[in-house]
């Protein structure tokens, strides 16, 4: 692997291709009339494959070997969640909220454990990891209220609704995926200053 000044790829470029996939996520749920279960684990699965995709590709790309526990460990976790929810015969609501929320726990701990542990080296991407980690952390409690098996139905004109507990969380996803894409959109457009170790100065012996 190069070293990290000659990297055509930087933890930026991660940022913003994550931010893509959360982006087409937000996009596909916003736009769907359907928010039922299995439209909400097709996209939670794409969306979940893709990302696990770009962070494989980060830790070859962009992360030097110090550094590439968190992306391996979430790419792992991410991929898992997204294959297992790929399956259409296992497609229901519980699914989608055990699923789902047990990803968010499991990844919103790695990334927000990961980002404090980089703060204490001086990262300049900490916070972001820090972020991300609290508002993956934040979906999984947002699914926990929700009660899958919640009903309510309404009219609006001549029209005939019902809201339900699995609409809820579709749309709860999606809104955390769109929250994720602007943040990261932000984020990798963002100027970092990365802080260089600094070079130890020779001593008289060495010198010599």
């Amino acid at each position: 692997m190069t070293d990290a000044s000659t990297r055509t790829f930087a933890v930026r470029h991660l940022q913003l291709a994550r931010a893509l996939f959360a982006a087409i996520a937000a996009i596909m749920i916003t736009f769907s009339a359907d928010h039922s279960a299995a439209v909400g684990l097709s996209v939670f699965s794409g969306f979940a494959i893709a990302t696990a995709i770009v962070l494989f590709l980060g830790v070859w790309l962009v992360y030097p070997a110090a550094s590439r526990a968190v992306p391996v460990l979430l790419g792992i976790v991410t991929l898992l969640a997204g294959m297992f929810t790929g399956i259409p015969p296992l497609r229901s609501t519980t699914l989608f909220f055990v699923a789902v929320i047990a990803w968010a726990v499991i990844a919103g701990v790695i990334e927000l454990v990961g980002g404090l542990r980089a703060r204490r080296t001086g990262d300049a991407y900490a916070r972001d990891g820090i972020l991300i980690g609290a508002f993956t952390l934040a979906l999984a409690v947002g699914l926990l209220v929700v009660n899958p098996a919640f009903r309510l139905d309404y009219t609006v004109g001549p029209e005939d609704l019902t809201l339900t507990g699995t609409a809820i969380g579709v749309g709860i996803f999606g809104g955390y995926a769109a929250i994720i894409a602007v943040f990261l959109g932000i984020a990798g457009f963002s100027p970092r200053t990365v802080t260089a170790a600094p070079v130890p100065t020779p001593t008289a012996g060495e010198r010599a």
